[in-house]
């Protein structure tokens, strides 16, 4: 049984111009039924000054894929998600390549989800691991258009 409460129609991609994702080459490669996978460059739009993958890119990385998997799994016409929390363990330095990260839930109540996050290099490797907390609100969810942005 999936996680998700419905997913026709959903484009995901499509909320990205415009915004950070769009920035930071963020991209959805996989909906399983129970984990959302993202993947991200780690270019000169994500790393450091030392050449390493920044840690605030990690996070962008794994509060999206959070905020996108709460936006899949809660009725889209009656809730929305927002971030209520985050925090990041980084492990090893990434200094190319690509990172791909995995989001699977750890609880998804009515009023607040919490994800986990994990994030490893081209080899497998865990770079970071996250943890983020979702509030849910009677909202419902809606995202202006990169021209309504601008």
């Amino acid at each position: 049984m999936s996680l998700w409460h419905d997913l026709e129609g959903v484009d995901l991609a499509a909320m990205a111009p415009g915004t950070l994702i769009e920035n930071l080459g963020i991209e959805i490669v996989e909906i399983r039924d129970d984990a959302l996978v993202g993947r991200m460059p780690v270019d000169h739009r994500t790393v450091q000054p030392a050449g390493v993958l920044h840690g605030g890119a990690s996070v962008a990385l794994a509060e999206t894929l959070a905020s996108w998997a709460g936006h899949l799994a809660v009725d889209r016409e009656r809730f929305h998600v927002v971030g209520m929390e985050i925090n990041a363990n980084h492990l090893r330095p990434v200094s190319g390549g690509s990172v791909t990260a995995t989001v699977t839930p750890i609880n998804v109540g009515r009023r607040a989800h919490v994800w986990e996050i994990r994030i490893v290099d081209d080899a497998g490797k865990l770079a970071c691991i996250s943890r983020c907390t979702l509030a849910v609100i009677e909202q419902r969810s809606t995202y202006a258009t990169p021209d309504a942005r601008a």
